[in-house]
């Protein structure tokens, strides 16, 4: 089996390589599996687009539109992540890893579901992702405190990988979302 730094050093080339813009249609699966979940108030955490992963822009809007809170992540101490409110077009700030994360005036929130960025992902819905564990002891901490979340790995449908391997430490997906639909 190959390791993770491999893994993560081809598909991060096979993304840049096959890379494409999507628009507003690649998010409409999500709308009824929202409706379906059916928490009492929807508080989405997604990720503002770097590096060649799937671009949300159009997400925001539609999220506008429909009136849903959108949070985004931000780094604070030794590394460690936490989700702060965002509404599209805001301010934002560039964190010391290059990403934009929203000013630290914004107000810390407790979303239910989260859309996760990576770089590889399964059958399985295990996550590849960058290598510094955020989002898997962010969410492996979370979940501990919140069991009623959902995880959506956002990907296009060439970052599929045969079989990942995986650690106790890798937080698992509920759903994987491509441009060919949402499983």
């Amino acid at each position: 089996m190959r390791t993770k730094d491999k893994i993560r050093k081809n598909f991060s080339l096979l993304r840049k390589k096959k890379y494409f813009e999507v628009t507003e249609k690649f998010f409409f699966p999500l709308i009824p599996l929202i409706k379906k979940i059916r928490f009492k108030k929807i508080k989405i955490a997604s990720y503002y687009p770097s590096n060649y992963e799937v671009n949300t822009l159009s997400l925001f809007q539609i999220m506008k539109k429909k009136n849903i809170s959108i949070s985004l992540p931000t780094i604070f101490h030794v590394n460690k992540m936490k989700f702060l409110e965002w509404t599209y077009l805001d301010p934002l700030k560039v964190n010391k890893y290059g990403m934009l994360e929203p000013t630290s005036l914004s107000k810390t929130t407790r979303p239910n579901i989260f859309l996760v960025p990576l770089l590889a992902y399964d059958n399985q819905k295990n996550r590849l992702g960058y290598g510094k564990g955020f989002y898997d002891t962010f969410l492996n901490s979370y979940f501990r405190r919140n069991k009623k979340i959902v995880t959506i790995g956002v990907a296009f449908s060439f970052q599929k990988y045969n079989k990942l391997p995986v650690s106790k430490f890798d937080f698992k997906l509920d759903y994987v979302l491509t441009e060919k639909g949402i499983y």
